[in-house]
This record gives structure tokens, C-alpha cells and sequence, in this order.
């Protein structure tokens, strides 16, 4: 089974940037962010797209399924 990892912490945290702030731009609850960074909730392709265009980035650096 694949398991999704994230580095939204890592890149959120190198803005200087609080989950609520994050959650605010993209339209989600914080609590949305928290279970993202902890690996517990796989988001949608946009909210994906949504949190990697805020960070400049592309989806497949912020997120990878491992085997």
C-alpha cells in the first residue's frame, strides 16, 4: 500500500507562515493543514495545485507517494 508523504511543514515553515494563514489562501480550516502535515489526509489535485502554487513550487515537490 502507498503511503502519501508531504513537505508542506518544511515549506510553510521557511515563509515564516502559520497553518491558519496557509489554510486561509487556499479556502480550507486549519485543521485541513494540520492533518495534511501529519499525513493523515490525502487532498484533492486542486488543493494540491492550490498549496504548491503558493509555495512556487509543483505538486509532485510537495507531495510523493512511497510503496
Amino acid at each position: 500500500m502507498s503511503k502519501l508523504t508531504t513537505r508542506i511543514r518544511e515549506y510553510r515553515e521557511s515563509k515564516g507562515m502559520k497553518q491558519s494563514e496557509l489554510a486561509e489562501l487556499v479556502g480550507v480550516r486549519r485543521e485541513t493543514i494540520v492533518h495534511l502535515e501529519n499525513e493523515r489526509y490525502n487532498p484533492s489535485l486542486k488543493l494540491g495545485m492550490d498549496i504548491a502554487k503558493i509555495f512556487h513550487t509543483t505538486v509532485e515537490e510537495l507531495f510523493k507517494f512511497e510503496e
